[in-house]
């Protein structure tokens, strides 16, 4: 589904992705793990168009993106809930969810997509008419994982999403996503610095450090390598 090769990006003239490269297949979750400033952020925004990549490949079901703006490789169907979740806090949930209908097929299916993410969010179809601001940490979450998933995603990318919740919060958002791929068919990127809930839903990760991919691997093999115990698993 979606191949990366040889990426190298940054900001200005400060270079941050150092030739990474990975692969994410069908109904797939892999994690690319990391601490906090590693790079894992600008790796994904570069495959989102939002930073421009200086050099490699970004290929989506045979079609190269690397170049192209965000609202191209959008309708292609990679759909980024953002680190922080950005919603716009005065608004309604519904509002706010209806903001990711932003094509005709996305408007033309918003009755559908909404039940569905009902399906995966009860309590999103009880909030629906509160203002998204009012709602708790891990409901706003919700929010923006529904408002992406009513943009129709082939390719959903999680970017930190357990970032100041509480862990069972985390556990409920990361064993939807994991569902979603495994029924949906919706491939997922998960970018986490929790590296045991992320391994936990994966089916393979990437370690990011200093801007570059380290290690790669099944859950079950980085869980055993001897660096991530020793660095991230505190083994």
């Amino acid at each position: 589904m979606l191949e990366v090769k040889g990426i190298c990006s940054g900001y200005g003239h400060v270079q941050i992705i150092w030739d990474a490269s990975f692969v994410v297949n069908d109904g797939e979750v892999v994690a690319i793990l990391g601490s906090n400033g590693a790079g894992k952020t600008t790796l994904v925004r570069t495959i989102t168009g939002m930073i421009r990549p200086w050099s490699g490949s970004v290929v989506f079901n045979g079609d190269e993106l690397a170049g192209k703006n965000s609202r191209n490789i959008l309708d292609h169907g990679i759909v980024q809930v953002p680190e922080g979740r950005q919603l716009f806090t005065e608004m309604s949930v519904y509002e706010n969810l209806e903001m990711g209908a932003y094509s005709k097929e996305t408007k033309a299916k918003l009755g559908e997509s909404l039940e569905f993410v009902y399906k995966w969010f009860p309590k999103l179809r009880e909030r629906k008419n509160q203002a998204a601001g009012t709602l708790s940490g891990g409901e706003q979450q919700m929010v923006a994982v529904g408002r992406a998933l009513i943009g129709l995603p082939r390719l959903l990318i999680l970017d930190e999403p357990s970032l100041g919740l509480a862990p069972n919060i985390v556990d409920d958002i990361l064993s939807v996503a994991h569902s979603m791929a495994k029924e949906q068919g919706i491939s997922v990127i998960l970018v986490e610095q929790d590296i045991t809930k992320a391994l936990r839903v994966a089916d393979r990760g990437y370690v990011v450090e200093n801007g570059k991919i380290t290690l790669e691997g099944t859950s079950e093999e980085l869980e055993s390598n001897e660096h991530v115990k020793k660095a991230y698993l505190g083994i």
